[in-house]
């Protein structure tokens, strides 16, 4: 017999919020007997509507291929004066340049990374494996079958996102590139 969504709403709840990492449909229903993930789905779309409807200041998301509790928008000004000191440690230009190239050719050997950035990516990758931020995918077919890389759940978490698909394409980031090089202030000088 299925549980009644009032009574595993709150289970739902505290187990998204005590969770220090994105949990799935999946691992809540296994917490919950009796329930299934379409249950487990609609109980947090109830307690979103719910959160909104009574203005909360904070919302499930889904991220890293699983739920998290965070803040609204919002309320960001105010959260960032609480976490100023302890915010993330920003990642250098090199480390960004090396995790786009990752994201967008995964799995892919640090010699085509370092190809495309035109230096040797050796300390940034290790840099990023120290974070979580990349990880081994296995080998490469190649000669010496070098260590292929790819991203990680933790790039997810830190740039807020759901899967790698959700990320902007090339011909996306293109395009944003040329509309910002081009103004209409441009066209009328």
């Amino acid at each position: 017999m299925a549980k009644k969504l009032e009574n595993i709403k709150p289970v739902v709840e505290a187990l998204i919020f005590a969770s220090d990492v994105p949990i799935t449909l999946e691992q809540i229903k296994g917490f919950i007997e009796e329930t299934s993930v379409a249950q487990v789905r609609k109980a947090i779309d109830t307690l979103n509507l719910e959160y909104k409807q009574q203005s909360h200041a904070f919302t499930i998301v889904q991220v890293a291929g699983g739920y998290q509790m965070v803040t609204r928008q919002s309320y960001a000004s105010w959260v960032k004066k609480l976490f100023y000191k302890r915010s993330k440690a920003r990642l250098s230009q090199a480390a960004l340049e090396t995790l786009s190239i990752v994201a967008f050719k995964q799995p892919v050997p640090k010699s085509e990374i370092s190809a495309v950035r035109g230096v040797s990516s050796d300390g940034v990758i290790n840099t990023l494996l120290e974070r979580k931020l990349v990880t081994i995918a296995g080998r490469g077919e190649g000669q010496g079958r070098p260590l292929l890389y790819k991203t990680t759940k933790e790039f997810l978490r830190y740039f807020g996102v759901n899967s790698i698909s959700d990320l902007p394409k090339p011909r996306e980031i293109e395009e944003l590139l040329k509309e910002e090089q081009y103004s209409p202030v441009d066209a009328i000088e």
